[in-house]
C-alpha cells in the first residue's frame, strides 16, 4: 500500500488522497492551459475491479472555442480522459484493478497515447453547468481482458461511468468503453 493512502473505511474500501507526484505526469501530454484537473481521489468499491477516482476542475478558458458560458460535449470529453487516466495510472500504481495487476507504471507512460482508446462515448446533459469550476467522477464498472486469438491481438476491455457537477445544480453523465490494444 503507498504512502498516498488515506484510509480504510470498516467497510473495506480503501480511499487514496490525490497523489500529487502521479497526477502532473499523467497530465504531462496535453497543453498547459488544457490540464483541467486539479485534483483527485480514488477509491475502491465492494467488487475487486470497482474503482472511482472523483476529482475538482477549473477550466480558465476554452481550448477551441469563446466562452460559451457552460460545460460543453468537448469539455465534457477532455475531463473524462484526463480522470480515466489518472484511474488507470493510480490503480497500476497500487494493484487495484485484476486485469492490470502485471502492469507498471512504465507500461502505463508508454501505453498512455498510442494504445488507450476510448471505443464507445455517451454524454447526457441532465442539467446545465457552468464550465469554470466543477466536480467529476468516473467508476470503473467491469473489465474484460480478451487473449490473443487468430481473429485479434490481446485486448484489456475497461467499462466506466462517469459523472459531472457544480454547485448550482449542473449535472451531466456518461458512459465510455476503453480499449487498451497490446497490454504488457
Amino acid at each position: 500500500m503507498s504512502a498516498q493512502t488515506a484510509g480504510l473505511d470498516p467497510a473495506g474500501i480503501l480511499t487514496y488522497d490525490t497523489d500529487g507526484e502521479l497526477l502532473p505526469l499523467v497530465l504531462r501530454p496535453y497543453r498547459e492551459h488544457c490540464k483541467y484537473m486539479k485534483s483527485a481521489a480514488l477509491s475502491t468499491g465492494p467488487e475487486p475491479h470497482e474503482v472511482t477516482v472523483s476529482a475538482e476542475f477549473e477550466i480558465g478558458e476554452s481550448c477551441y472555442i469563446d466562452d460559451t458560458g457552460h460545460f460543453n460535449a468537448v469539455e465534457f470529453n477532455i475531463c473524462y480522459n484526463q480522470m480515466a487516466y489518472y484511474l488507470i495510472a493510480k490503480s497500476v500504481r497500487e494493484g487495484l484493478i485484476p486485469v492490470l495487476r502485471e502492469w507498471s507504471l512504465e507500461d502505463f507512460w508508454r501505453l498512455q497515447l498510442p494504445n488507450i482508446l476510448i471505443t464507445s462515448f455517451r454524454s447526457r446533459f441532465k442539467r446545465e453547468m457552468r464550465g469554470k469550476r466543477f466536480s467529476g467522477s468516473v467508476t470503473l464498472t467491469d473489465t474484460a481482458r480478451l487473449e490473443k486469438s487468430e481473429r485479434w491481438n490481446p485486448l484489456v476491455v475497461l467499462h466506466t461511468t462517469c459523472r459531472f457537477w457544480d454547485g448550482t445544480g449542473g449535472d451531466s453523465r456518461g458512459e465510455a468503453r476503453i480499449a487498451i490494444t497490446d497490454p504488457a
